[in-house]
């Protein structure tokens, strides 16, 4: 398996960002699915998750801001960053939820900062 993440920058306080991530090499549709996040020095924590039936789950600290969603035909993950804050800088990361872990791809560095 091989996940490719792309999509990131550097933003301002407030403002937004598409993430993407494209999954090969497996049968995409059966597995659920998450999205990770690692800032310098800290662990890498899951922000997003979505289910092979499409049910999604967020922390408390992304609620209500980030949206993930996939499209099992291109075999696709998005996560839809909406009012980022200085705290969310970090690399981000696709990877499989709720079951080991695939390797993991290069990620895509989200930098928030005025």
């Amino acid at each position: 398996v091989q996940f490719a993440e792309s999509g990131g920058g550097l933003v301002q306080p407030g403002g937004s960002l598409r993430l993407s991530c494209a999954a090969s090499g497996i049968i995409f549709s059966i597995y659920d699915m998450g999205w990770y996040r690692q800032a310098p020095g800290k662990q890498r924590d899951l922000v997003a998750s979505i289910t092979s039936f499409g049910n999604t789950n967020y922390p408390d600290s992304v609620k209500g801001r980030f949206t993930i969603s996939r499209d099992n035909a291109k075999n696709m993950v998005y996560l839809q960053m909406n009012s980022l804050e200085p705290e969310d800088t970090a690399v981000y990361y696709c990877n499989y939820a709720f079951r080991n872990f695939g390797t993991w791809g290069q990620g895509t560095q989200v930098t928030v900062s005025s």
